[in-house]
């Protein structure tokens, strides 16, 4: 770009520009991702990050459109975000002008002009955008979305083949971009659970497509290469000892909950972060499915150019404790089993998605043990896969280490125990151990930066995690603003979660109200979002005084908690269920309703 160029599209005086376009005259490539790189950090100094400053860093008016990808991911617990910026880290690589938003910082009105557009979205639950990506979803299936002549366009979902809409956000989005008059570059990508099996050859070949349709340029107008702390995740695995490992119900509780205390040196997390674990498979249920196929587990099995034992691609490679769609359906051709074929069957969805989550790959062999081979189980099943758990400590308390919440998931089947691969794992390990852990940021889970806001937190069970971190790092940070904790479990004796710590926080002030429903101490069950309602004047004035707001637990939980947050809206705020329902969408852009659900 000639130096009359960049005096031209430049926000800095005209002397800074020319020092600028001076000093940037004679450096080779490598120099200007490392100034790019450098000025990127001193942006960043006030935490603004990229996908906030993109859309106003060059305006679609002034930028060169026609020869820049855009990517845009909407992401519920970061895997999708991770994607997107791999693609985009990998589109710098290649000379390409490529700027990365997360769905609710794109600038609607920019569609229009848009030439080069890749989409990364994930699928929640029964096929809910994830909460970053409702605005944009809204917006294009309204009548105010633009027609796209003009517009290139791929998409890649992620999603959970267990439930019956699988990617059905990705298909909605990928269908409404044609409807428009959009032109599909590449065909939509649809990633399960072992999501880089399907996103790495999808990004491979997108990235291949839009270096066709873009002239390889690295110019001013270039984005900053993408920072660490701006990815959904650290890279890297790292060992921390377990410390402590406490169990925090009650011993005739039907629920086993822990506390774990883990040493995490050198890793620094914010409130609102996840870890995610890497387990190993229950070594008992390893034993049955070795039992099942009639094999000692030291058979030698090649896959993927990697031979290992059989023991131990069961333990440590692949996913015995969750079912999913193909691998059922290739069970049922092999065992003739027309039962499940029939359960297969798109009329049955519903009753699949339950059946997927209640039955593990043993319960499969155990019924039908000619089925399969060593060599043919090991191709046919998914990676085992990290879990993310959400600290439950603030690093400005703890120092070097971080805490977990975890709910031992534990359940008969025909007389057999089934556990949950990572809960078992995490549960039975012993203090001096090690547990394989990566940093998983949460940057739309973050508490205020101003000190002085109020913050209303509800999070039954294990979802009690990070505001327990939320709860440590405003007493730290001698934060001013009212605290608020909505908790329940089926009963209080046995149940309460942390309650010592949270009797002691509201007597010294740390936590200013406490609002408890344990749903099986009556007849009539109670739950979090029974108490929202009865709170609701109140909740109702803290949200209008400029609270924010924030839900940690299960997909269905944050549901119901959602209509009656809408239900509270409506009575003490004098709005219709729609305009209560657009006010909570206001919230969620403006950063004061943040959910984290699973």
């Amino acid at each position: 770009m000639s130096v009359a160029a960049v005096l031209r599209r430049s926000p800095l005086p005209e002397a800074k520009a020319r020092l600028l376009a001076d000093l940037t005259d004679d450096l080779d490539a490598a120099s200007l991702w490392w100034l790019s790189g450098y000025a990127a950090g001193l942006a960043q100094r006030d935490g603004t990050s990229l996908a906030s400053v993109a859309p106003d860093a060059q305006p679609a008016a002034e930028a060169e459109t026609g020869a820049r990808l855009s990517i845009v991911y909407g992401s519920q617990t970061g895997n999708a975000q991770r994607i997107a910026t791999e693609l985009a880290q990998q589109a710098q690589a290649r000379g390409l002008n490529v700027r990365l938003l997360r769905a609710d910082a794109y600038p609607l009105r920019e569609l229009k002009d848009e030439r080069l557009l890749y989409v990364v979205i994930s699928t929640q639950g029964d096929g809910d955008p994830p909460d970053d990506a409702r605005g944009l979803i809204e917006f294009l299936a309204s009548k105010r979305a633009p027609r796209l002549p003009h517009l290139q366009f791929a998409v890649l979902g992620l999603g959970d083949s267990s439930y019956p809409r699988f990617c059905a956000v990705a298909r909605t989005l990928d269908e409404r971009l044609a409807e428009l008059g959009a032109t599909r570059l590449r065909a939509r990508g649809e990633a399960d659970l072992d999501i880089d099996t399907v996103a790495s050859p999808w990004s491979q070949r997108a990235l291949d497509t839009a270096q066709e349709a873009l002239k390889p340029r690295a110019t001013l107008a270039t984005v900053t290469p993408l920072r660490p702390q701006q990815t959904a995740s650290v890279a890297r695995d790292v060992q921390a000892e377990v410390l402590l490992n406490q169990r925090i119900t009650a011993r005739d509780s039907s629920k086993d909950g822990r506390h774990l205390e883990l040493s995490l040196e050198g890793v620094e997390y914010e409130p609102g972060d996840a870890l995610l674990v890497t387990p190993s498979n229950p070594p008992v249920l390893v034993d049955e499915v070795l039992a099942a196929l009639r094999a000692s587990g030291d058979e030698p099995v090649a896959h993927k150019g990697e031979e290992l034992p059989l023991r131990v691609w069961l333990e440590q490679r692949c996913e015995l404790t969750r079912l999913s769609r193909p691998f059922l359906a290739m069970h049922a051709q092999r065992a003739r089993d027309g039962e499940l074929a029939r359960l297969l069957e798109p009329a049955n969805s519903e009753t699949l998605s339950g059946w997927l989550r209640a039955h593990q790959v043993i319960d499969l062999l155990q019924t039908s043990p000619n089925a399969w081979n060593a060599q043919d189980l090991i191709e046919s099943l998914r990676p085992l896969t990290p879990r993310a758990y959400s600290i439950a400590s603030s690093h400005a308390a703890v120092g070097d280490e971080a805490h977990l919440t975890v709910a031992r998931v534990e359940y008969q089947r025909d007389g057999n125990t089934r556990w949950g691969a990572a809960s078992q794992y995490l549960c039975t390990r012993a203090e001096g151990d090690r547990i394989a852990v990566r940093l998983q940021r949460n940057e739309r889970f973050r508490l205020p930066k101003d000190g002085e806001r109020d913050i209303v937190m509800i999070g039954p069970g294990t979802g009690i995690a990070p505001f327990r971190g939320f709860v440590q790092e405003r007493a730290v940070s001698g934060a001013r603003g009212r605290n608020w904790l909505f908790f329940g479990n089926p009963h209080f004796r046995s149940d309460f979660l942390y309650q010592t710590e949270w009797r002691a926080a509201l007597k010294n002030g740390t936590l200013h109200r406490l609002d408890l429903a344990f749903s099986r101490d009556q007849s009539e069950k109670i739950y979090v979002q029974h108490r929202l309602r009865e709170r609701g004047h109140e909740l109702h004035a803290w949200l209008r005084e400029g609270a924010h707001l924030y839900i940690c637990g299960d997909a269905r939980m944050a549901k119901d908690v959602h209509a009656s947050l809408i239900e509270v809206i409506v009575e003490h705020g004098a709005l219709s269920p729609e305009d209560a329902n657009a006010w909570l969408d206001e919230l969620q852009r403006e950063g004061r309703y943040a959910r984290d659900v699973y």
